[in-house]
């Protein structure tokens, strides 16, 4: 049964819009494509073929309208190695494979691992990509390249006028498309000297066609694919789920990540299928698609759609379009997407939350690995985050008689072992030992194997030493801990010392 407010609510709720962003972003796709293509050494129609399929079917498999997925850089970079060794139709079968990858990680719920990612680890990211953006510009504003001139500066410039003083007179039509219209009737009209979307590779003719990867169907081609395959799935996802979550704070709205994992896999199978190459989201094009007004699935269809329609029927003027106009745009991402908050906080925050989003920033923009950058941030977190926990936790001493009582208050886990034994030496060492001993942990909580392995060698070695040892207060979950791990009090047999009768 088709579910008519959602329905209404991700299609066709602000159509107009929609249809207006998806245009913009249309035309920002294509000098992307053909440059993926290029880094990933194959014709550019597999770029473009694989941004026209992979953003029309995650407009309807994918879990966060209003972003914007195509082939990517992220994704291009890695099959290098495959389409230099093998050709690309062991690139087309390794696609198909990573969307049959990305499809068992939603089964498998994979998408919750992106709730170890941190905000520090989201703004360096986000600021990484921002920065990313911007110099992939300058290769188009290098004096030394043929075709940059005076008015290739003059249009970026005229071009960010638009953009950004526009608005300020009407929203009625997105500004970036305004500028491209524009200056593309100027450079065409005038018959500028400047690069054109055309001089970044050649224009494909026709429509996409059905093709299934001419490869065979063995056990080799498999370990040949599977590892490129995965590489590009955890790429992707790492890619799609974080710009979903920024996609999110922009819109203020929730999305679906398991359903974007599993419509990711399903459009990657889907371009590999009439000839494109793998992708993902694109936390570039999403921003132009949000701040041009587009909020639904029809926005990101019509992108799809779009460029197949000036790939289709405009092919030649889609290639007098000028790049200092597509530069512009970009300009305006980066900008719009860098937090500039973030620099200004740097005095507030903690200095660990700075380490990590500094760290993941310099990682990304080093390697341009963004699935190495994340890692890192990730690493990071945990590292500063088990050094904050293992030191909330202390041991109080006190003697009554001939009792010594020992109040736990805190978290021991694997960091925090090694202090609270520590904390715990024998009583035999202590300037007035007691002959019996209780340790009250009902204040503490023991979450791992090595903190029920602690308390267990404590009380053993306290008991070896002289001592009657009572442990009280044990929770639940903490008390289910010792019982499955610790060993103290158990037989031979209970330990596998010995065997049963």
């Amino acid at each position: 049964m088709i579910d008519t407010a959602a329905l209404k609510r991700d299609w066709l709720a602000q159509p107009r819009a929609d249809i207006l962003a998806g245009i913009v972003v249309a035309l920002a796709l294509i000098p992307e494509a053909i440059g993926f293509s290029i880094i990933a050494g194959v014709d550019p129609r597999v770029g473009l073929y694989a941004s026209i399929a992979i953003a029309m079917i995650i407009a309807f498999t994918g879990g966060r309208p209003g972003m914007i997925s195509a082939a990517t850089a992220a994704v291009a970079v890695v099959v290098v190695p495959l389409v230099r060794d093998h050709g690309v139709e062991y690139l087309f079968a390794a696609t198909i494979l990573m969307g049959i990858f990305q499809a068992i990680a939603a089964v498998l719920r994979l998408d919750l691992l992106m709730q170890f990612v941190g905000r520090a680890v989201i703004i360096g990211f986000v600021n990484a990509l921002a920065i990313l953006i911007f110099m992939a510009q300058l290769p188009q504003l290098d004096p030394s390249v043929d075709g940059v001139n005076w008015i290739t500066y003059a249009m970026v410039a005229g071009a960010l006028a638009i953009i950004y003083l526009l608005p300020k007179l009407t929203t009625a039509v997105p500004s970036p498309l305004v500028a491209i219209i524009v200056l593309g009737s100027i450079s065409i009209g005038m018959d500028l000297p400047i690069i054109t979307v055309g001089d970044m590779g050649d224009i494909p003719e026709g429509l996409p066609y059905f093709v299934f990867p001419d490869v065979p169907l063995t056990w080799e081609t498999f370990t040949i694919i599977a590892p490129y395959s995965a590489t590009m799935a955890a790429v992707g996802l790492i890619e799609s789920l974080l710009t979903a979550k920024i996609v999110d704070d922009m819109t203020h709205t929730g999305s679906n990540k398991r359903r974007e994992t599993w419509g990711q896999g399903v459009a990657n199978i889907g371009a590999a299928m009439f000839g494109g190459m793998g992708g993902c989201a694109m936390i570039g094009q999403s921003v132009i698609n949000v701040t041009s007004g587009g909020r639904g699935r029809l926005s990101t269809f019509v992108a799809g759609l779009t460029l197949l329609i000036l790939l289709w029927l405009l092919g030649p003027i889609v290639g007098q379009i000028p790049m200092p106009a597509l530069v512009a745009v970009m300009i305006m991402v980066s900008i719009g997407t860098f937090s500039w908050t973030s620099i200004p906080n740097l005095k507030h925050h903690p200095w660990q939350a700075n380490v990590v989003m500094l760290s993941t920033v310099a990682v990304v923009v080093g390697t341009h690995n963004l699935a190495l950058g994340v890692l890192v941030g990730v690493l990071l977190s945990g590292i500063f985050f088990a050094a904050l926990v293992m030191n909330l936790f202390s041991v109080e001493r006190t003697r009554e008689g001939e009792t010594a009582f020992y109040k736990v208050t805190g978290q021991i886990f694997f960091a925090s072992v090694e202090r609270f034994n520590d904390a715990m030496k024998p009583e035999s060492q202590r300037e007035n030992p007691a002959d019996h001993v209780v340790i009250d942990v009902s204040q503490a909580h023991f979450w791992d194997i090595s903190s029920a392995g602690a308390l267990d060698a404590i009380v053993e070695r306290m008991r070896r030493n002289g001592r009657s040892v009572k442990v009280v207060g044990l929770n639940e979950a903490s008390a289910d801990m010792i019982d499955k791990h610790a060993v103290t009090d158990r037989t031979g047999v209970e330990i596998g010392l010995a065997p049963h009768p």
